[in-house]
């Protein structure tokens, strides 16, 4: 009688899964939040060099920094496999800058916080606030028709100077939106909606001295 064996399909040969360590969140360091940065290299009359600083993150091989020019909107993504970055920017501009971590053995990344600053420019004596964080309604969201057709938009705004006087909301249904619809010393105003329309809607920051700055275009839906 023949006995025939069979492997019955195990690979004993076969690694072991291994486990993954994750990167971790950098800390930002330089420059810091909402403040001037007087540092860098003076290039020229409208750019310096200025070197951006955070805390090395665990189990991370390279860094990305995204930094947005908050008056045009348009952001750059640099590369560092260190943890700083020297980079050319304009002159007495705003910006806002933030890092991701990255691993070459896992797809995974992780993401700081978004700080915002002032590049140092010809001396001022009163900075423009930054523009508005919207916050509520979020962009491209999608809510359902509160009781008493109204909803309350939310904001966040800041100054190196601490003067915001006022906030101006631009709102409607067209997009970018032209109208007022209303005026507010803190960061929330309540308006009125209806049901099956897309409403579009921005906030212009003033201080004390009438300097001003504009916030992005949010949208959402009414179901």
């Amino acid at each position: 009688m023949t006995i025939a064996c069979s492997g019955g399909g195990s690979d004993d040969g076969a690694p072991p899964p291994t486990n993954v360590d994750s990167p971790t969140a950098s800390t930002l360091i330089f420059p810091e939040n909402n403040t001037e940065c007087n540092e860098g290299v003076i290039l020229s009359d409208t750019e310096s060099a200025v070197v951006f600083r955070w805390n090395a993150s665990d189990n991370t091989d390279s860094y990305q920094v995204s930094l947005r020019d908050l008056n045009s909107g348009n952001t750059r993504t640099l590369s560092s496999i260190t943890n700083e970055l020297e980079i050319t920017i304009l002159r007495g501009n705003p910006y806002a800058w933030s890092v991701t971590s990255r691993s070459n053995v896992s797809t995974q990344t992780a993401q700081s916080e978004e700080w915002k600053f002032y590049n140092a420019g010809i001396p001022v004596e009163n900075f423009a606030p930054f523009p508005a964080d919207l916050i509520h309604p979020e962009m491209g969201s999608s809510i359902d028709l509160p009781s008493g057709n109204q909803i309350t938009l939310d904001w966040d705004g800041n100054d190196i100077d601490d003067d915001i006087q006022s906030y101006e909301i631009l709102f409607g249904t067209e997009n970018p939106p032209t109208d007022v619809e209303g005026t507010a010393s803190d960061s929330d105003l309540t308006v009125n909606i209806s049901s099956g329309e897309v409403y579009y809607w921005r906030v212009i920051t003033i201080d004390s001295q009438g300097n001003s700055s504009t916030s992005e275009v949010f949208q959402f839906r009414v179901n």
